[in-house]
C-alpha cells in the first residue's frame, strides 16, 4: 500500500523588489515543496479492490472499446447485434439463433436475477459473447442457482462489462451490424484485432450444421403446470409433428406438446423421403441461426414436403420456406432482436407483441401469386408472417412460443393444430 507523504521545507528566505515602486518594499517569498515517499507495502493489500479495465472489443470500423472481463477468457470474433429485451438474458444466452453473434443488451443492469436451468432453451450456449452495460454484483431470485458470470465461464463464454452500450448501439443503428472481436490477450495488438475483425464473415455460412441435433429424439416435456395458461382446444386427439431441428428451442417444442402434438425432432440434413415415410400429421420448420441462403440443401428438403403435409414455418424455417416457394430474402440493415416488437395480423387486426431474433427478412414483393402475407412487422413493416392456404403452409417470423405479450402469439399453434385436423377430416 502506497502512502503519501508530504515534506514542506522553508527555502531561505529571499528578498522581491518592486523595481517602480519609489518606497521598494521587502516580501517574504517562502515555496511549497512536495514529495512522495513510499512506506512498506502491507501483503494482500498492494492491489486495488476494484476490477480494471482488462478487455476489448474491436469492431471492423476501428473503434475500440476498453471494458472489463466477465466469463470466460481469450479472443473470439462475431458479428455484434444489440437486444432491446428488458428481461430474458438467460433464454438469450442459450437461443441457439445467435450462434456467431455477440449479443449486446441495451438494457443497462444485466445479471441481477442470476440464472437457473429451468429457463434454458436448448443444452448449451451458442453466442459468441455477451456485451452488457452493468454486471449486477448480487443476485437476488427465488430459483437463482448461480451467477451470471460462474455461468458463462463454466460453458466458456466470453462477456464484457462497464462498455457505453448506447455509443455501440447508435454506431449498430446507423452502419448496420458490425464484425467484433472480444479479447482479454494482452499479447495481441490492437491492430491484429481489428485484421481478424475485417477478414472474418457471416454471411454465406452455414451456422445451422452446428447447432442442429445428430440424430432424431422424440420430445415428451410440455409446459410446466405452473406457466401454462392455455388450457382450451384440447380433445384428446394428438397429432403426429416432425420437426426439423435448425437450432430449435425448447419451448417451441413444450407448447407443441402442451397443445396434445407427439412430437419427432430431426436433424437438419435429415431427409425428406425418411419425413414422409412416417406419415405425420405436419411438420415444423424450426428458427435457427445465420443466413438462410447459406443452406440451401435445407431449402430443397422444405421443397419437398410442400405440399405434402401441413407445415409451419418459425424465424429461419419462415425464411426457407420463402425461399422454397420462389421468393428472397434479404439482410437487414441490424435486424431484429428483442422481446419488444410489435407485430399487426392482418387477418384479425389485432397487434401483438413479439419475441424476435433474426438479421434476414423474405421479400414480399418476390413470392408467387397465392402466397399471402398474413403479419407485418410495425417498426419498419417488414413481412412477419405467410400463408398459402392451397398447400396448407403457415409461417411466422418472430417467435410465438416466447410470451413477450405474454399471450399474444401462442393462438398460431392452436391455428397449426387446427390446420391439421383439418387435412386429416379430409383425406
Amino acid at each position: 500500500m502506497t502512502t503519501a507523504a508530504f515534506n514542506l521545507a522553508l527555502r531561505n528566505p529571499s528578498t522581491f523588489i518592486l523595481p517602480k515602486s519609489p518606497n521598494p518594499t521587502k516580501l517574504r517569498v517562502c515555496t511549497l515543496r512536495c514529495s512522495s515517499a513510499t512506506a512498506n507495502v502491507v501483503p494482500g493489500l498492494s492491489e486495488r479492490p476494484w476490477k480494471t479495465s482488462d478487455a476489448r472489443l474491436v469492431l471492423e470500423d476501428g473503434s475500440i472499446w476498453r471494458a472489463k472481463s466477465f466469463g470466460a477468457s481469450g479472443t473470439q470474433v462475431g458479428e455484434v447485434v444489440f437486444n432491446t429485451s428488458l428481461t430474458g438474458y438467460q433464454e438469450i444466452l442459450t437461443d441457439p439463433s445467435y450462434a456467431g453473434q455477440f449479443v449486446l443488451m441495451t438494457n443497462p443492469h444485466i445479471g441481477n436475477t442470476g440464472v437457473n436451468f429451468d429457463d434454458e432453451e436448448s443444452k448449451q450456449c451458442f453466442l459468441g459473447g455477451l456485451v452488457i452495460r452493468s454486471l449486477s454484483i448480487s443476485t437476488s431470485n427465488w430459483r437463482c442457482a448461480e451467477t451470471l458470470g460462474d455461468y458463462l465461464a463454466e460453458r466458456n463464454i466470453m462477456g464484457i462489462y462497464d462498455v457505453d452500450t448506447r455509443a455501440i448501439t447508435r454506431r449498430l443503428r446507423q452502419d448496420g451490424s458490425l464484425v467484433g472481436v472480444l479479447s482479454t490477450e494482452e499479447s495481441k495488438t490492437d491492430e491484429e484485432l481489428l485484421e481478424m475483425s475485417r477478414l472474418w464473415d457471416i454471411v454465406g455460412v452455414d451456422l445451422i450444421s452446428g447447432v442442429s441435433c445428430k440424430e432424431p429424439y422424440e420430445w415428451v416435456d410440455k409446459t410446466n403446470s405452473e406457466w401454462e395458461f392455455n388450457y382450451s382446444g384440447r380433445d384428446g386427439e394428438a397429432f403426429h409433428v416432425v420437426a426439423y431441428d435448425f437450432g430449435i428451442k425448447h419451448n417451441i417444442l413444450r407448447r407443441l406438446a402442451s397443445h396434445g402434438c407427439k412430437i419427432t425432432v430431426v436433424p437438419s440434413t435429415w431427409p425428406a423421403s425418411e419425413i414422409l415415410k412416417r406419415k405425420p400429421d405436419g411438420v415444423l420448420f424450426s428458427n435457427g441461426p445465420g443466413d438462410p441462403s447459406a443452406v440451401p440443401y435445407a431449402v430443397e428438403t422444405v421443397k419437398e414436403i410442400l405440399g405434402k403435409v401441413p407445415v409451419f414455418g418459425i424465424c429461419m424455417g419462415h425464411q426457407l420456406l420463402g425461399q422454397a416457394l420462389g421468393g428472397k430474402t434479404f439482410k437487414m440493415k441490424f435486424g431484429h432482436h428483442g422481446g419488444n416488437h410489435p407485430v399487426r395480423n392482418l387477418h384479425s387486426g389485432h397487434v401483438e407483441i413479439s419475441a424476435q431474433n433474426h438479421n434476414y427478412a423474405v421479400d414480399p414483393a418476390s413470392l408467387p401469386e397465392g402466397v399471402e402475407v398474413t403479419h407485418v412487422n410495425l417498426n419498419d413493416g417488414s413481412c412477419a408472417g405467410l400463408a398459402y392456404p392451397a398447400q396448407n403452409i403457415m409461417s411466422l417470423q418472430y417467435h410465438p412460443e416466447a410470451s413477450p405479450g405474454p399471450r399474444d402469439s401462442d393462438y398460431a399453434f392452436g391455428e397449426f393444430i387446427n390446420l391439421m385436423k383439418k387435412v386429416k377430416v379430409n383425406a
